[in-house]
Parts: C-alpha cells; sequence; structure tokens
C-alpha cells in the first residue's frame, strides 16, 4: 500500500501586499494607505507580541485578510468572533485571577501578600466586566422614548420647542388689526345720542370740619 505524501507547507510570506499602478504616484499612495489601514496595524501589534517561533510560521497577507474579514463582519451586524473573543478573555482573566490568588497565599510578608491581591481581584474585576460587556452585546437594552408637552405660564413646551414667542407674535398681529395709524384705535360703537340738558344737581353745603365729625 502507497502511502500519500504530505504537501510541505508553504513558506510563510511576510511582505505585505500593495496594488502597484502605472503611475509610481499612486502606488505610493496605495502603499501608504496599506500601512495605515486597521487591519495591518493589528497586525503589527500581533506580530510583536507573538513568540518568534509563531510569528516565523504567521502567513503576513494571510493575517491581515484575516483581520479585514472580521472587521467587515463587525460592520454588517455579525457579533459572532466578538462574542467569543469576549467570553476567552473572561476566561482568561479568571485563570489570571486563580493564579494571582495562589500566588498570595505563598507569601509570608503581609504587604506582598497585599500586592499579589490587589492583582487578583483586579483581574476578577475586569472578568466580571467582560461578562457584562457580552451580555450587553448578547441581549441589548431597550429604550423607551416619551414625549411630553409641559406648560409654564405662558409657555408650552412640545417636544423641546418653546412656543411662548410664536403666541406673542400672533397677539402683536392681533393687536395691529384694531390700529388704524398713528396709534389710533377703532371705536366700533354706535355714536350717542347728544344730551341737551343735564340733570340738576344740587349745592354743596358748607362742611364745618369740628361741627360734622
Amino acid at each position: 500500500m502507497t502511502r500519500k505524501k504530505t504537501p510541505p507547507t508553504p513558506k510563510p510570506r511576510k511582505a505585505i501586499h500593495c496594488r502597484a499602478d502605472d503611475d509610481p504616484e499612486v502606488t505610493h499612495r496605495n502603499y501608504a494607505q496599506a500601512i495605515i489601514a486597521p487591519e495591518v496595524g493589528a497586525f503589527r501589534i500581533v506580530s510583536a507580541c507573538e513568540q518568534p517561533g509563531l510569528k516565523d510560521q504567521l502567513d503576513t497577507p494571510a493575517m491581515i485578510r484575516l483581520l479585514k474579514d472580521r472587521g467587515e463582519a463587525v460592520n454588517q451586524g455579525d457579533m459572532t468572533h466578538a462574542e467569543q473573543m469576549l467570553a476567552a478573555q473572561a476566561t482568561a482573566l479568571q485563570t489570571l485571577f486563580v493564579r494571582l490568588s495562589e500566588r498570595a497565599m505563598e507569601q509570608g510578608h503581609t504587604p506582598n501578600i497585599e500586592a499579589f491581591m490587589r492583582l487578583a481581584l483586579r483581574a476578577q474585576s475586569q472578568s466580571r466586566a467582560t461578562l457584562e460587556t457580552l451580555a450587553t452585546i448578547k441581549n441589548p437594552p431597550m429604550i423607551f422614548a416619551k414625549q411630553a408637552n409641559v406648560t409654564t405660564g405662558p409657555q408650552q413646551i412640545n417636544n423641546g420647542t418653546v412656543a411662548g414667542s410664536c403666541a406673542r407674535e400672533n397677539e402683536t398681529e392681533q393687536s395691529k388689526l384694531f390700529e388704524v395709524e398713528n396709534g389710533q384705535r377703532l371705536d366700533t360703537r354706535a355714536p350717542g345720542a347728544t344730551i341737551r340738558t343735564d340733570p340738576a344737581m344740587a349745592t354743596v353745603g358748607t362742611i364745618d370740619g369740628t361741627a360734622n365729625r
């Protein structure tokens, strides 16, 4: 029986691909855009943090393409990778909390115990915050919007709009209807008849302040 040969692993590529153009200026611009792309920035950080053995096996174009695909998935509303990442981070932080707590219990001096426990509780707090973020992504909170009409004095506030100024403008326009010009007002009453005689008036007597208290 002939054993199948395993195909050799291709040598990892280390160059960042850039689309060339007949115009050198366009080529330079394409390379500059590739350098400042967010997926390239993430790749540079990942490469700097990895061990030399893993970094040597990392294919640069494939890694950049994967990071770009993850970003496009988030833009389309697919949060699968983000949820997996947060779940893994919460587990890693929990592991860090356990290990730091063990190191704290191994110490013989109180300052060392306090230092390790402070780091352990900080890792535990970050793990809890990561789980809360994951829960928010899975079940986003519902926001209820309520409209309110509030009236204070002559002003009416409706959905954040003050209607008092409009009311004053209407009042000013209505008052102008009752004026002819130069401040004169119309008198809509019928003219009254002229009275020729006045009613008899009695003469006011002399008032003595001492006698008539």
